[in-house]
């Protein structure tokens, strides 16, 4: 029996996608549910993985193929082949598996790599990739190459000269970077964008996770974050608000009575921003589950289409990388987004008395289109009265 291996779809807008990297080569022996090939779509990056045990047979080596192609196909076998020993591996170059017991991986430089290896003359013979392949990261992180060179009369030294290794690369965007190169142009150029900002004093939110983080790590087996309060204090202004949890069709604004949730997470890849769903139903520990669930997955390029599709709002923190202030670019087709920012003691005047208090800035995004300046800077500060008397956000104030 033959088993095609076939470019599986990936959500209604993903067409086509980059075959970046075989784990196994032709002819090696594969075992079912084994990851066989890597593919990168506009929106994530995934495993395929062998439906039968059998014998590999590669059709398509690397490159762009479209969803519904065949890449290569399995021959069902229960006999695994028996390893015979080989000689040791030569330095690094892109050949075909060799017929000892490692992985077909083992050794070899991914298509990025070995372009990197041609261009730099390194010289490896094993990587840190996955089954020991020899990844762009490891080309990058080894030596100069020394190169002899000719005798001659050295010139002198001149004192301000620069005697360090001066190189530069290019590399092909990923199929990822330019979605969101695209994606961001899209919204500036289509959006009529302005930004509003306030401050919000978070006093009161630290001292309740202060006082019962403890008791809810022990409670739920998660951390109480900060997100978890800002989700349901946006949550709460959104049913106030409808048009920030709108967007536009033609000539028409589409308003949700829910709230999908969009968390911006940042990855080796590029952002991606998978949703939290209806969460203005969730509780704080389910929304901190959530999130911590989509950044580890994120982290492995193990979240699915279906996790990054829809969402009506977006929260993106850039205070977790020290960003003090920035405005956001509106995730299309939504209409608004929220932007934190880092907690900084400051000094505020309260009661006629200057104090240090630990201040966040907050700014959101909106399209100019379909929401008014009055109701972004009102929905603002409910955000910011929710945070600062989180009592608000148990009775829905």
């Amino acid at each position: 029996m033959k088993k095609d291996i076939i470019v599986p779809a990936a959500g209604e807008s993903v067409k086509e996608a980059d075959l970046v990297n075989w784990y196994k080569g032709n002819g090696d022996y594969v075992n079912r549910d084994e990851p066989i090939c890597e593919l990168e779509t506009e929106k994530a990056t995934l495993d395929l993985t062998a439906e039968i045990d059998g014998i590999l047979t590669i059709s398509v080596a690397g490159g762009t193929v479209k969803v519904g192609d065949s890449v290569g196909f399995i021959t069902a076998s229960d006999a695994k082949p028996v390893a015979t020993p080989s000689p040791a591996a030569a330095p690094v170059t892109v050949a075909a598996p060799s017929s000892n017991g490692n992985s077909y991986a083992q050794g070899h430089a991914s298509p990025a790599a070995a372009k990197m290896i041609a261009e730099t003359g390194a010289s490896l013979t094993q990587g840190t990739g996955k089954d020991g392949r020899i990844t762009k990261q490891d080309v990058q992180n080894s030596p100069a190459p020394v190169v002899a060179a000719p005798l001659a009369v050295a010139p002198p030294v001149q004192p301000l000269a620069s005697l360090g290794f001066r190189s530069e690369r290019r590399e092909k965007m990923t199929r990822l970077r330019k979605t969101i190169m695209n994606r961001l142009i899209e919204s500036q150029q289509t959006t009529a964008s302005l930004t509003t900002f306030n401050e919000v004093d978070m006093s009161a939110v630290m001292e309740i996770r202060k006082k019962y983080k403890d008791a809810f790590k022990e409670k739920y087996q998660v951390g109480l974050g900060f997100m978890s309060f800002f989700t349901k204090a946006a949550c709460n202004a959104l049913m106030e608000f409808p048009a920030l949890n709108a967007y536009v069709d033609g000539e028409e604004i589409i308003f949700h009575d829910y709230c999908d949730v969009g968390v911006a997470v940042s990855t080796a890849k590029g952002l991606v921003v998978p949703v939290i769903r209806n969460a203005d139903q969730l509780g704080f520990h389910q929304i901190e589950s959530a999130i911590v669930d989509f950044a580890k997955r994120a982290q492995a390029g193990k979240l699915t289409i279906q996790e990054m599709e829809g969402g009506t709002f977006t929260i993106t923190n850039g205070g977790t990388f020290g960003s003090m202030l920035s405005t956001p670019i509106i995730n299309r087709p939504q209409s608004a987004i929220l932007g934190m920012h880092n907690i900084v003691q400051r000094a505020v005047v309260v009661n006629g008395e200057i104090v240090a208090r630990p201040i966040i800035y907050l700014a959101v995004t909106y399209d100019h289109r379909i929401i008014d300046g009055s109701e972004a800077v009102r929905f603002l500060v409910r955000i910011k009265e929710q945070l600062e008397d989180p009592t608000r956000l148990l009775v829905g104030m």
